[in-house]
């Protein structure tokens, strides 16, 4: 029995040394801390460690999900649509989502350098607040979830044919996309007797160039006449501008991201010139219209917050996800900018709040 008890006791030694040997190194299943790095690009960075996996069909409970957030540039409309969203997920997982919210300052060249920060980091999902960071986020990744929002056209954006609502691949979102026909029939509405309409975009924007030329389509079938007037960038904008304001007897501005961070030039020209300017969003209507259709980004922000619970918690497959539009749009106007240029406003127009 004396035998017996020193022959266990020395294989119960062996095993604790081989159990301290696989351990001594570290442990699995972790992942290191994300490194808090900055670009000229950012603006807000905040990082959190991530914890384990998810088990299928409802999470772990105690998993920190983190959330990369790339936006083209900020003015009003990408900001609501970037507020819904983080307003969803932290709604619904409280402390337990982390948000790296990084801004490209409106350049495509940021945005690739901060979404390829995103994979390295391996974040759990991407936001992708406009075309340009959709675009280097497919181009980045093919395992990551990618979930766009202010999306005009995903089609267009992604080069898919055969368009079924569904990317079939680690993209969906939400589309900023407010019905064009019923746009032209408020220009309609609003501005009967105008002849000639200037079609004002950034030819850079591949969501500019497609709901011009829809609108153009609308608009010559209702007896306008329609020219195009492209600007680069923002350097000759005003240049555009002054051209169009000068042979134009109303413009249009599509959901265009560039013109929306320039409405005070935009304004500068053609109010003085008493040309009227309706607009696709209500942002850039604030900023330089009199009147637009316009959906809310805040919701499509909320709803794209909504699907990356679904992913990320309830395991939903992100490649048969369709993509969703705004519940509602509501016309408003502008009341300073319309008392400046005479217009009258009908009834069931909404104002557009001025701070």
């Amino acid at each position: 029995m004396k035998l017996k008890r020193i022959v266990a006791a020395a294989m119960g030694a062996v095993m604790m040394l081989s159990l301290t040997a696989c351990g001594g190194n570290g442990t699995s299943g972790t992942t290191a801390n994300k490194e808090n790095s900055t670009t000229s690009a950012t603006t807000t960075t905040t990082a959190a460690n991530n914890a384990e996996s998810t088990t299928a069909g409802g999470g772990d409970a105690e998993k920190i999900y983190r959330i990369g957030i790339c936006q083209l540039v900020q003015h009003p409309a990408l900001d609501e649509a970037t507020r819904g969203f983080q307003e969803a997920l932290t709604e619904k997982l409280g402390d337990r989502v982390s948000f790296d919210m990084q801004n490209a300052q409106g350049e495509s060249t940021n945005c690739s350098t901060i979404i390829n920060q995103f994979v390295s980091a391996k974040v759990d999902l991407i936001l992708a607040n406009a075309t340009a960071p959709l675009q280097s986020a497919a181009a980045a990744t093919a395992e990551i979830p990618i979930l766009g929002t202010s999306i005009t056209d995903y089609a267009t954006a992604l080069d898919i044919d055969n368009w079924n609502g569904q990317t079939g691949r680690n993209i969906s979102g939400t589309a900023d996309l407010a019905p064009l026909d019923e746009q032209a029939a408020v220009i309609q509405e609003l501005f009967p007797d105008k002849n000639k309409v200037g079609l004002l975009y950034c030819s850079g924007e591949p969501n500019s160039q497609y709901q011009v030329d829809i609108m153009k389509e609308h608009l010559e079938g209702m007896g306008y006449t329609c020219t195009y007037y492209s600007f680069v960038d923002s350097n000759d904008i005003a240049s555009v501008v002054t051209n169009a304001a000068s042979n134009s007897d109303l413009i249009y501005i599509p959901t265009d991201n560039t013109a929306a961070s320039n409405t005070e030039v935009i304004q500068n020209i053609c109010l003085p010139a008493k040309i009227p300017v309706f607009t696709g969003e209500e942002g850039i209507c604030k900023g330089c219209g009199v009147a637009t259709l316009s959906i809310s980004y805040y919701d499509i922000g909320y709803i794209s917050g909504e699907m990356a619970y679904e992913i990320l918690v309830n395991g939903a497959d992100i490649a048969t996800m369709d993509i969703r539009y705004a519940p509602n749009v509501v016309k408003k106007y502008n009341a300073a900018n319309c008392e400046a240029l005479g217009i009258s406003i009908p009834e069931g127009y909404e104002a557009i709040e001025v701070e």
